[in-house]
């Protein structure tokens, strides 16, 4: 190559390593502007443009413009793009320790636990203490273990109400759990520009309302001045359901702005127009993100004004009729050296709020409090997985007193787009389920039973028409339940609830004892032909000791009976020896002997079908009597079945104010 060539070939490189430098300083000039801004998505463009256009001999420089664009992505949620931003920051030797931070943070936010954990390691090795790392080291061990054991919430998206675009921060008017508000960037929205700060449409606030059958309709966008051509959203109503908070965020393409809440009152089914709410003189701080509590005196909202822990604080402002008076930070447990947003009430008075500032699964994570009268503090719960993930987790709303409703989540979208999930906490519910028979017969509708349990229940419960009762009850407490029917001996049953965290149905049977016929003593058996009982029969002799203690006014007639086989005289006496054994037995249980009467009866009586055992039996029908001449005249089978039946032990109460009156 000659010299011309060598010449024309190092200015050709010259010019073009102008060019790029040139173009190079001119999106970093517009990135930079639009990140004073405010608007990150448009200042991530012109940071990535930047960052291309820089020579990779420019070390310093790459890194300080790849660590500008993660930041513009990190705060635009767009955590997967923010996590290769900052891995070049850091390959590039950016001078400042953040870059490493960031990185772990942004990894956590992307579900890449085992990443973090090293990134945050690396972080720690150079600032030993520092507390957003030793938080994020310690929310990557939560993580893992909360998705592993996730709780009991059951999370699903709820694509009716969501669209290709964002939906976040849905709230129920009030109590009025027919209508729900939610915030959407969706076609639809009255402002025509895009946001510099996110890059999709200005959102506006939607409602969804159900029809007469309880079946949600299509949201539509609130017909009022209430959506404007800026940022509308993430409402609130006070109880009632007749004023809206709303935030609106007022775009100015020369100035930065700041979010302010906005108030709309409703008659019958109109908003009116919108008036800011002047909560604070603070005109360079932004409060945003309105709820109401539930007796409706006070207004929470968030806010970056000076006094508080850092990043966005939770505050509160009290309300009257005269307007807004004294505002003040709800303070530590809730808030932190992070970002605390998005607060929202359950209607029993817990708070609920997100925050990227306490031990979370990745951004925002959702957190429950529960304010404690006797301690005067907050107590703070991670809600954990599945309600919360390595994405945002915000905005929750409750359908009236249940643990169920709708929440916002931007896990699942690799743009970092916000949709709404359902929630639910399936309750645990301890109950009682009973019945109450006639023992041998059919359900006693006129049945009561009284509960007692050690946690001071005492309640009397009137059985349905088909004898059965289901009543709620405490776990881990012991209940005593008594059955009871006019004509009929009581009986009592004692269980203890167990603590496991799930649902359960304890079903218990009250077989009661008539007063008025024989009672049939079941699975009583003598060795042939004698009037020695069997082990067999302890359980059913022990079951009838129980019954004669629980009802101690009552005296018995202990009668036994055999079939035709035999002699009279014979069956005579071995029922007697019988009956007598009986009654023996349940002396040596400790039943006074004056309570009991043993009578043999051979096979003077025979037995008298009830309706239930004919129903049972089939070839037999109530009232028929199994006397000999009956019997014969079936077939062999059916008088074997006939003859078990005569032979058999039974009782009657004899009386009932066996010692009332001493």
């Amino acid at each position: 190559m000659n010299k011309a060539g060598l010449l024309h070939i190092i200015l050709c490189t010259l010019v073009a390593v102008c060019l790029c430098s040139c173009g190079a300083e001119k999106a970093l000039r517009k990135a930079e502007q639009a990140e004073a801004l405010g608007e990150y998505f448009e200042a991530a463009k012109y940071y990535k443009q930047a960052y291309s256009k820089t020579s990779t001999k420019e070390r310093d420089k790459r890194g300080e413009r790849a660590f500008k664009m993660g930041e513009c992505y990190r705060l635009i949620n767009y955590s997967s793009r923010a996590v290769g931003a900052y891995k070049n920051a850091v390959r590039y030797k950016y001078p400042e320790d953040i870059a490493m931070l960031r990185l772990a943070d942004m990894q956590r936010m992307s579900g890449d636990y085992k990443g973090a954990t090293k990134n945050y390691q690396l972080y720690l090795d150079q600032n030993p203490g520092d507390e957003a790392a030793l938080n994020g080291l310690k929310a990557c061990e939560d993580a893992t273990l909360w998705k592993k054991n996730p709780n009991r919430y059951i999370v699903k998206k709820f694509d009716f109400f969501n669209s290709r675009r964002a939906e976040y921060s849905p709230m129920y008017a009030g109590e009025d759990t027919d209508q729900i508000f939610f915030t959407s960037t969706r076609d639809g929205v009255k402002g025509e520009e895009l946001s510099g700060i996110t890059g999709m449409n200005m959102p506006d606030i939607f409602v969804a309302r159900k029809d007469e059958k309880g079946k949600w309709q299509k949201p539509e966008p609130i017909d009022s001045e209430v959506n404007s051509e800026h940022e509308d959203g993430a409402c609130a109503f006070t109880p009632d359901g007749k004023t809206m908070y709303f935030t609106r965020c007022q775009m100015d393409s020369d100035y930065p702005r700041y979010a302010e809440i906005y108030k709309s009152t409703r008659s019958d089914a109109s908003w009116s127009s919108p008036q800011k709410c002047e909560i604070t003189n603070d005109t360079l701080s932004s409060v945003a993100h309105p709820a109401v509590s539930p007796d409706g005196e006070w207004l929470y909202f968030v806010s970056d004004m000076p006094g508080g822990f850092g990043g966005t604080d939770i505050w509160r402002v009290r309300v009257s009729d005269a307007g807004f008076e004294w505002v003040e930070n709800v303070g530590e447990p809730i808030n932190t050296p992070g970002n605390e947003m998005f607060p929202t009430f359950r209607p029993n008075g817990e708070l609920y709020f997100s925050s990227n500032g306490h031990p979370g699964m990745g951004g925002l994570d959702l957190f429950k409090a529960i304010w404690d009268d006797k301690k005067e503090t907050w107590s703070i719960e991670n809600m954990q997985s599945p309600m919360n993930s390595q994405a945002d987790d915000f905005g929750m709303t409750f359908e009236g007193p249940y643990n169920r409703g709708f929440f916002s989540s931007s896990r699942g979208d690799a743009r970092g787009w916000d949709h709404i999930y359902t929630f639910e906490l399936p309750e645990i519910v301890k109950t009682i389920t009973g019945w109450v028979y006639e023992k041998e017969g059919y359900e006693l509708p006129n049945a009561v039973v009284h509960i007692v349990g050690e946690d001071g229940t005492n309640k009397k419960v009137s059985v349905k028409m088909d004898g059965s009762f289901t009543e709620l009850v405490n776990a881990g407490t012991s209940y005593v339940l008594l059955g009871s029917c006019d004509g009929f001996l009581n009986y009592k049953q004692e269980i203890e609830m167990d603590t496991l965290m799930e649902s359960t149905d304890h079903v218990l049977q009250f077989p009661l004892s008539s007063m008025t016929h024989p009672v049939l003593l079941e699975n009583i058996f003598y060795e042939f032909n004698k009037a020695t009982l069997t082990d067999a029969s302890t359980a059913s002799l022990d079951s009838l000791i129980v019954l004669l203690n629980d009802n101690p006014n009552v005296t018995i007639e202990l009668g036994a009976h055999c079939d035709y086989k035999g002699s009279e005289a014979y069956n005579e006496r071995l029922s007697q020896q019988r009956a007598e054994s009986v009654v023996n037995y349940l002396i040596k249980g400790g039943i006074a002997a004056n309570r009991l009467v043993a009578k043999g009866y051979g096979e003077s009586t025979p037995r008298v079908l009830r309706k239930k055992l004919a129903a049972q039996l089939g070839f037999l029908k109530e009232g028929d009597v199994l006397s000999e001449q009956f019997i014969l005249t079936l077939n062999e089978e059916q008088q074997e079945i006939c003859n078990a039946l005569n032979r058999r032990t039974e009782f009657k109460v004899l009386r009932t104010t066996y010692r009332l009156y001493e």
